[in-house]
């Protein structure tokens, strides 16, 4: 159900991107300075992995409280879309907006970490004659559990999606005030995100109190009943490195966040990054040293490939603005890439199971490569020729549409295995833990990619129109001109940056077959 909430919170995606363009004066430079920030709270799992490894009986207590800031933060938005004028008495809409996307994160990485500790302890070490698993036996395992969550995952999002076009039919007509009464009941639906998350911790209560009668009504008494149900069959010791690691982290981000000193995010990207790597440094100590070495190869062949740039926001202004895509058409291209996702995961998953790491990345590297071509395309007008050549059946949203088919199960794809390795090597009594602080590593890379994101938008810089609400002046004129070329330097480098840490990290000491 965490998972499920975790794709279902794309709700108000579509609606954020519209708000922004159509209530905020912000930058693409900024929104990706803003996701930088906005994804730091995911590398937080290192001490929050360690907390639930050491709380895990009482672990539903961080799944409320992941679910009241995830509240908050939708309850600012709903505030802000119906009550503009009394927002703005506290602070400026820009600042509310900025609240509200650091609030969400935090409380979907809360969540997250408790349901990534229990899709490792739901795999089993040994089989039916108590004879401990193979290695191909344990990865097809994980790997399956893994598929299961994203299954979870994307489920969510076809819901979303299938909600958005029905929530946006006919909205593109309509006036700049009924516009916001659409907007502000999306995100009033979207409180249904926490108490979904919140049902799972109910229904698993549930589920473990029947557990329990069962047990009793077979003779068990009530003190062992309870000790097989509910206690934990590993002891953790609280490692206090990892807590004091965070407690670093969070006051370098605050110190830093606060100073508006030069270079701010590549501080605390750098410092977030050396106490990563100090604690993974830590933890693989315990390793046999070929498989320590192994780790680290797939380590950073992952890292590499989640840390390529994306073009930022001007491309779905773009799309927007020249091509004409409205919000209901944005939920379809939605729905089909949810729908794609699904089946190429089921499809591939036995694939995933006997592929390494490294030949995945290459495959998915020279797919998207390929995959970009059309968005390019469509920024230089290829969409005028195709649609002349086929009577006007190849047009811009054919395009768009065959693009998001054949893309969309890439990014899970490439997820599965990657969150498989960390969950099969994992130590039983640290599953939180090392899931934590090596799905932290990873997570850096999309800070990374954010970090990157911000420097092509301040080369290539675009823009959109903003006018004001009030007047109707433009205060921001639009401009796309250097948007293609943006467009090839993050496809270029999406494509070159991957390939070569392959290669190099396959022919070194860190080679990784896993």
């Amino acid at each position: 159900m965490i998972y499920f909430a975790g794709g279902f919170s794309g709700f108000t995606g579509i609606v954020g991107t519209f708000f922004v363009k159509e209530y905020l004066g912000l930058s693409a430079a900024f929104l990706a300075a803003l996701a930088f920030w906005a994804g730091l709270p995911w590398t937080l799992k290192m001490p929050l992995g360690h907390l639930v490894d050491l709380v895990w009986r009482w672990k539903a207590l961080l799944v409320y409280l992941g679910a009241a800031l995830i509240a908050a933060s939708l309850c600012i938005m709903f505030a802000l879309v119906t009550q503009t004028v009394e927002m703005r008495e506290w602070m400026s809409v820009e600042a509310w907006f900025v609240l509200s996307s650091l609030l969400a994160p935090a409380g979907y990485v809360v969540q997250d970490t408790v349901a990534d500790a229990m899709s490792v302890e739901a795999v089993p070490r040994v089989g039916p004659d108590g004879e401990a698993l193979s290695e191909a036996e344990s990865k097809a395992l994980h790997t399956t559990m893994q598929t299961l969550g994203r299954i979870a995952f994307i489920t969510g999002l076809i819901v979303v999606a299938l909600l958005n076009i029905v929530m946006f039919a006919g909205v593109e007509g309509l006036e700049q005030g009924q516009k916001a009464a659409v907007y502000a009941s999306i995100y009033a639906m979207a409180l249904a995100i926490p108490v979904v998350s919140v049902s799972g911790v109910i229904l698993s209560q549930v589920m473990l109190a029947a557990r329990a009668r069962r047990l009793r009504a077979h003779g068990v008494n009530a003190d062992e009943a309870e000790r097989l149900i509910y206690s934990q069959s590993q002891t953790t010791n609280p490692d206090y490195r990892i807590f004091s690691g965070g407690a670093a982290f969070v006051a370098l981000t605050l110190i830093i966040g606060i100073s508006d000193i030069p270079l701010a995010q590549e501080i605390v990207f750098c410092g977030s990054m050396a106490i990563i790597t100090t604690l993974i440094y830590q933890l693989i100590q315990k390793l046999p040293r070929a498989k320590a070495q192994a780790l680290i190869g797939t380590a950073i062949i992952i890292f590499v490939f989640r840390a390529v740039p994306l073009p930022g926001a001007g491309a779905t202004w773009f799309l927007i603005d020249r091509l004409g895509f409205d919000q209901q058409f944005l939920s379809v291209l939605s729905l089909i890439g949810s729908c794609f996702a699904l089946i190429g995961m089921v499809l591939l998953r036995p694939l995933m199971a006997r592929w390494s790491i490294a030949y995945i990345v290459v495959l998915l590297t020279l797919a998207s490569g390929i995959l970009a071509l059309p968005n390019i395309g469509l920024y230089f007008g290829v969409q005028e020729w195709t649609a002349r050549a086929t009577g006007g059946v190849v047009d811009a949203r054919f395009i768009a549409i065959i693009d998001t088919t054949l893309e969309s199960p890439l990014g899970q794809i490439a997820m599965i295995p990657m969150l498989a390795w960390i969950a099969r090597n994992a130590p039983v009594e640290l599953k939180a833990t090392f899931f934590a602080v090596m799905a932290s590593f990873t997570n850096m890379a999309l800070t990374a990619s954010s970090l990157l994101t911000k420097y092509l938008n301040q080369i290539f810089i675009v823009t959109r129109e903003v006018k004001d609400q009030s007047t109707g002046t433009v205060q921001v004129p639009a401009d796309y001109s250097q948007l293609g070329w943006l467009l090839i330097t993050g496809a270029l480098v999406g494509v070159t940056a991957p390939l070569l840490t392959v290669l190099l990290v396959q022919n070194s000491r860190l080679q990784a077959n896993d």
